[in-house]
């Protein structure tokens, strides 16, 4: 009896999530975030219910489908944090997505939005200049998976990056292979342009307005006047170009904890000569 009623408990865990992930799909088509956002916090309380899952991965009769459904639900929560820009929610729910990936390999066919997915966690680490974990990530992929053009993309995307040919950069920003990296092209933009920004800082001390719009991927002059005022308040524009003599930084010898560094040391070396 005991056994019967915790079967029929768990099925009816399982034909709940069937039906608002079949909701929480009809709410995404629509755009309707909030539902969306509803929906997922139901549907997370109630894979608590389903031992199948990992990390306990008990075999249950319905172990199979319970699995892909939970799958389904953390795309579908990866798609929603994206749509909110959330990146905390982001990180959190690629792991969780991954485990499925990785952890449930040959217990349930494989997802045909695994390697997009993939992909855009390493998007992710790239976009957030976190380039060691994002070599970490690339090694414990399956071979055929370099092979899928959504992570040859980012690959060749952190190559670009390395070497420093942002020309290739902007390129790719407009030949995104899947239409969840969008939001992350974005941020992998920013980030560039913040690099770029604080080499042109070290490296010149003023630029023609045209040059560094070119070199810091803008495509129009609002825009480009917009950043250097929200983003580097102490780049200054005249005669037609951008100075950055402001921002550079001070030399240490006029910082004040050189100076009593300096007067330290002196003290120490009048006291070992009366010593």
């Amino acid at each position: 009896m005991k056994r019967d009623a915790a079967s029929q408990s768990m099925d009816s865990a399982l034909e709940e999530a069937i039906c608002k992930l079949a909701w929480l799909n009809f709410a995404r088509a629509r755009g309707d975030v909030d539902s969306c956002a509803a929906l997922l916090s139901e549907l997370k309380v109630l894979l608590t219910r389903i031992p199948s899952l990992p990390p306990s991965f008990e075999k249950t009769p319905n172990a199979v489908e319970e699995l892909k459904i939970a799958r389904a639900i953390y795309e579908n929560a990866v798609i929603l944090s994206l749509k909110i820009k959330d990146r905390e929610a982001l990180e959190r729910n690629c792991c969780q997505l991954k485990e499925f990936y990785i952890d449930t390999c040959g217990m349930i066919p494989p997802s045909p939005d695994e390697y997009p997915f993939l992909g855009l966690n390493l998007l992710r680490l790239l976009a957030e200049n976190r380039i060691a974990e994002f070599h970490t990530e690339l090694e414990l992929l399956p071979l055929e998976a370099l092979n899928h053009p959504c992570i040859k993309y980012v690959v060749e995307l952190e190559l670009s990056l390395m070497e420093g040919a942002y020309n290739r950069l902007i390129n790719a920003l407009q030949a995104v292979p899947h239409e969840t990296y969008v939001y992350l092209m974005d941020l992998l933009a920013e980030t560039v342009r913040d690099e770029v920004a604080e080499c042109s800082v070290e490296a010149y001390d003023y630029l023609p307005i045209s040059v560094a719009k070119k070199m810091l991927m803008f495509t129009s002059d609002q825009e480009h006047l917009e950043y250097i005022s929200e983003e580097q308040s102490e780049w200054e524009i005249k005669n037609c170009s951008v100075h950055f003599d402001m921002a550079k930084p001070k030399p240490h010898m006029n910082l004040p904890s050189f100076k009593l560094f300096k007067q330290a040391l002196s003290y120490a070396r009048e006291l070992e000569q009366i010593l």
